[in-house]
């Protein structure tokens, strides 16, 4: 019963993998969403993308059964990494996340100019914080079926589930 964060920048896969992981059967929560995440102003005024602490909390201390792999990129989830069995970061390079940003439908981030800059920035800045955190390193140019395999494998023993073990 392993609990995976699985993070990276705007446009590595991580909700995709996501998707598949949930349809293979796993408990997924994509933390990028209302709910599980907001804008938080500091006093400066600067706007931060951050968990909402007391759900991540709650999720986190009670699940008890299968795989959990949770998705998502905050200014805060670090402080969430002890609950965690693993920390995996899904990596490309600039010019295939802003091809994917660009084509993608389900999420409108990163159409805009100021947010593909923000994606840039990111990369150079967030991404290393993020590489010298995480237990492990995909490529998430391969194909998705492969990232999603090696997802389940980080996750340990029977991280498929049991319905799909024939």
């Amino acid at each position: 019963m392993a609990k995976v964060l699985v993070t990276g920048m705007s446009g590595t896969g991580k909700s995709t993998a996501l998707r598949m992981l949930g349809a293979r059967g796993h408990r997924v929560v994509d933390a990028d969403y209302a709910g599980w995440s907001h804008f938080v102003t500091s006093g400066d005024g600067s706007r931060e993308w951050m968990w909402r602490e007391d759900a991540m909390a709650e999720l986190l201390a009670s699940h008890r059964e299968g795989h959990l792999f949770v998705a998502g990129c905050s200014a805060n989830q670090g402080r969430f990494y002890p609950a965690f069995d693993r920390i995996v970061l899904l990596t490309a390079p600039e010019a295939v996340l802003l091809a994917r940003i660009a084509s993608r439908t389900e999420n409108p981030f990163g159409k805009d100019p100021s947010e593909r800059a923000q994606v840039q920035r990111d990369l150079r800045e967030v991404e290393p914080l993020l590489r010298a955190t995480s237990t492990d390193v995909l490529d998430s140019t391969l194909p998705i079926a492969d990232v999603v395999r090696r997802l389940e494998a980080i996750a340990g023993p029977s991280a498929t589930p049991s319905r799909e073990r024939r």
